[in-house]
């Protein structure tokens, strides 16, 4: 059966490398903190071009601690699209801001700028909220559109935190992801383009105060030692275990791993051309990490119909995601929005991610592309 994201096979490539340093960290003892880590934070800032890494629990720490770092708070306007996982609207309502929910492009899936300003505009207008942070999620691991976002924030002085926890090692004219926020975040849940075997995230920024503010936070407030506790703050630590693993993926996450998915969907996008489907568009200057490659069903195709039957050929396939932020219970009474967001409710109602990872064989993407033409043909 083909995998969905196939970390077995990764780790059958990696063994020796990822037991000998996970060996080694037992060898030594020292498992939070120290060396490993250390080492990682370096090397992760190194490929992104910033100043700090600070790693931390997982990524919806990671967006949580950079929220705390800039002091938002209740009363506070934090703008996250509205396609897009919980945690980017979940790590501001925790803290008592309100998240207002918009709406995406089209074709990219990212935040829509223009619908943006739109709601800056509107929160501005109605007056109860202060307009403060844009959460930019770069997803399917394709960076969001960094030069409108930054125009809008400089032009109505909000701060951007970049939630690339999907698109590690995607890049604009060069720049890579994790680069572009005043506060940038990713996450190392497994199956992310770079993933570590259980949860971990990091947090990314050239500034030396909230670097320091973040690092604090990250364990419970410290200040000169652990036991001077400056702040009230949370316990947010990636171990060295994860650490130890992360630097023996990264290195093969560079090495080959980009380019290998990379390929892949560009072969995925000349055996689907024809299909009917949209596909998933990267402009000109872009480069997708590909956390997911996620096409567009033609109109009145039955999804749950083709995932039956593609689960049946032995292909998983997943739905990101299956409703929109606004309809989410949780977020009722919390979040709000300026318009009908028609795109995200569009989206969540005609997408489906195919399997897609460095270790895809030619073979297996053959195969899922020439069911997923079969059973759309069948429809006709």
């Amino acid at each position: 059966m083909i995998q969905f994201r196939d970390l077995q096979k990764q780790y059958a490539a990696l063994k020796p490398a990822v037991d000998e340093a996970v060996a080694g960290v037992f060898t030594s003892t020292h498992f939070i903190g120290g060396s490993e880590v250390s080492s990682l934070e370096s090397e992760l800032a190194d490929f992104v071009g910033t100043t700090h890494c600070i790693s931390c629990a997982n990524g919806t720490d990671a967006l949580s601690l950079a929220l705390m770092a800039w002091g938002i708070k209740a009363g506070d306007a934090v703008f996250v699209p509205d396609f897009t996982f919980f945690a980017s609207a979940e790590a501001p309502a925790h803290i008592g801001a309100t998240p207002i929910l918009v709406d995406v492009d089209a074709q990219t899936y990212n935040i829509d700028p223009q619908k943006l300003e739109e709601a800056i505009r509107a929160v501005h207008k109605e007056g109860s909220l202060t307009p403060k942070v844009v959460v930019t999620v770069d997803l399917f691991g394709l960076p969001a559109d960094y030069s409108e976002i930054r125009r809008i924030c400089n032009t109505y002085g909000l701060l951007i935190l970049e939630d690339a926890a999907q698109a590690f090692g995607g890049s604009y004219k060069g720049q890579k992801a994790c680069s572009f926020g005043d506060i940038s975040t990713t996450s190392f849940f497994p199956a992310k383009p770079l993933g570590c075997y259980g949860d971990g995230g990091a947090i990314f920024t050239d500034n030396d105060e909230w670097a320091s503010l973040i690092r604090s936070y990250a364990v419970h407030g410290k200040g000169s030692m652990k036991y001077d506790n400056v702040r009230v703050g949370v316990n947010s630590r990636l171990d060295a275990i994860q650490a130890a693993i992360l630097r023996v993926k990264f290195a093969a996450f560079k090495d080959y791993e980009l380019d290998a998915i990379n390929k892949t969907a560009d072969y995925y996008d000349v055996g689907l051309k024809d299909s009917g489907c949209e596909l998933p568009v990267v402009p000109a200057s872009y480069y997708s990490s590909w956390a997911q490659y996620t096409i567009r069903l033609p109109q009145g195709t039955d999804r749950n119909a083709m995932q039956e039957y593609l689960k049946g050929q032995g292909i998983p396939t997943m739905v990101y995601y299956p409703k929109p932020l606004h309809q989410q219970p949780a977020l009722k009474d919390i979040a709000r929005r300026f318009g009908d967001n028609e795109v995200s409710s569009a989206l969540c109602e005609t997408v489906l991610s195919l399997p897609i990872h460095p270790y895809l064989e030619t073979y297996e993407v053959d195969q899922v592309i020439s069911e997923v033409c079969s059973f759309l043909k069948s429809r006709l």
